[in-house]
């Protein structure tokens, strides 16, 4: 089945500088768990825990793109992509925290970052996405101030191996995740089951991303551009009942939750009575650490909340399933608009020097037959596009957006659902590590080759 990309090109033509990318992240397709010297991080330690992943998967082997990055990086170029988001494993590097730097872990960041620039590819490096050094974990993780001090050592020494040729640093993706997941209901690592630590978890990751920016900039080069990557689920008013209006508000709050002090220095007010937690154990001179000036926002954004009041109209409820609505494997509702509308307000709230779409895709139950090369998702093929889309109307209407990426150039380990959730335009099957190419990712391509055709018209 082929689909035509043609329905945005006839709209909206993205500058010529925009980069399309894809994302992936170190533990979800890396593999080589016990190579090399790297050590364990708490994802290792987790997922060895029964009942704690699907079928008590691990990350040991994923993808194998420790093995495969040679060949994964010739098929990005064959898809026309522009720029790949990767994830530097901390253990790889230290692989106990702090101390002792494994030069192997650093040689093969080097080698990907090298061989990403010989495809004319921009490599833009995520230090952090979860995969804490057990070693830290054991000494309270998040939880102890002295992890953020910690991770500011890390991002130095990746910087002064990288920093001259990363053109895009982003210190922590998705850092609610990691709070709440991780530590408030214990669904992903470390598996702490504890709210009342997850305001100081929050706090000091905060803390590290800001303690990180100085090293960063003293050690990449001029050119480099500095941000973190934030997850939001924009909120919507299925009515106007002012117990609707109360609830969207509360999930206004989570949403700004990480922005707001890096952008404003502040926490927003009333978000902790709403979480029924106490504030984050705020030092003397914090928020301005956190504040300091980033040169994008990262956004991770899959779906939507929409709320409506009971028939009394004493609460207000998210509503699920939305009537009608395309839900994706994750149950994630399809909602491109609310991509577009994210940007826009973004722009305005914040008003970012840029900002960069590093997550949006979906999982959809894509079916190989075991032989042939090619493998119809058109779900993905019309998520993509819509999305796309959505991102063309916030640019025409003010919002700094200056590139999209893709998630995720191939199926991966997806955390505690291990590899029951496809999201990648290349389907990867585990057994024979053949990647094979997904009708999005053709149709991705095509899109990419139009559009830098339009452009230079």
């Amino acid at each position: 089945m082929q689909t035509q990309p043609r329905t945005l090109e006839a709209t909206f033509i993205f500058p010529t500088d925009f980069l399309w990318g894809v994302s992936t992240a170190a533990y979800q397709i890396e593999g080589a768990a016990y190579e090399d010297g790297r050590g364990p991080s708490i994802w290792d330690t987790f997922a060895q825990i029964p009942g704690k992943v699907y079928q008590n998967q691990t990350g040991a082997v994923a993808a194998d793109h420790y093995h495969r990055y040679l060949d994964d990086i010739a098929l990005m170029k064959s898809l026309n992509l522009g720029a790949y988001r990767f994830s530097i494993a901390w253990p790889r590097i230290l692989p106990q925290g702090v101390g002792a730097i494994n030069q192997a872990g650093l040689d093969f960041y080097d080698r990907l970052v090298d061989s990403l620039l010989a495809q004319e590819i921009v490599p833009a490096a995520t230090l952090y996405h979860w995969d804490l050094p057990q070693a830290l974990s054991d000494k309270g993780g998040w939880v102890n101030r002295a992890t953020a001090e910690a991770f500011a050592d890390y991002a130095e020494v990746v910087a002064r191996r990288l920093g001259d040729r990363v053109a895009l640093w982003q210190t922590h993706n998705e850092p609610w995740c990691v709070a709440y997941l991780g530590y408030g209901v214990g669904e992903h690592a470390p598996g702490i089951r504890n709210q009342s630590v997850v305001a100081a978890v929050a706090h000091h990751l905060l803390l590290s991303h800001g303690l990180a920016l100085p090293r960063l900039r003293a050690n990449t080069a001029a050119s480099a551009q500095l941000g973190i990557t934030l997850n939001f689920t924009p909120a919507y008013a299925g009515d106007d009942q002012p117990a609707t209006r109360v609830a969207v508000e509360k999930a206004e709050r989570v949403n700004r939750w990480f922005a707001d002090p890096i952008f404003k220095g502040s926490y927003p007010e009333g978000l902790f009575d709403d979480l029924g937690i106490a504030p984050p154990p705020v030092q003397a001179g914090d928020m301005e650490v956190i504040s300091a000036p980033i040169d994008f926002l990262g956004v991770n954004n899959y779906t939507r909340s929409l709320f409506q009041a009971t028939s009394d109209g004493s609460q207000s409820v998210q509503v699920d399933p939305v009537p009608g609505a395309l839900y994706t494997e994750m149950h994630w509702e399809v909602y491109p608009r609310g991509l577009g509308d994210l940007l826009i307000w973004l722009q305005n709230e914040y008003a970012p020097t840029a900002l960069f779409v590093v997550e949006n895709g979906a999982a959809f139950p894509d079916v190989w037959d075991g032989q042939s090369d090619q493998i119809a998702d058109p779900l993905r093929v019309s998520y993509l596009r819509d999305h796309i889309q959505s991102v063309g109307r916030a640019i025409e209407q003010g919002a700094h957006v200056k590139g999209y990426f893709a998630w995720s150039l191939m199926d991966n380990y997806e955390w505690a659902f291990g590899y029951s959730k496809r999201f990648g335009i290349v389907y990867i099957d585990y057994p024979s590590q053949r990647r094979i190419i997904k009708e999005s990712a053709r149709w991705y391509a095509d899109f990419i080759r139009n559009q830098r055709q339009l452009s230079r018209r």
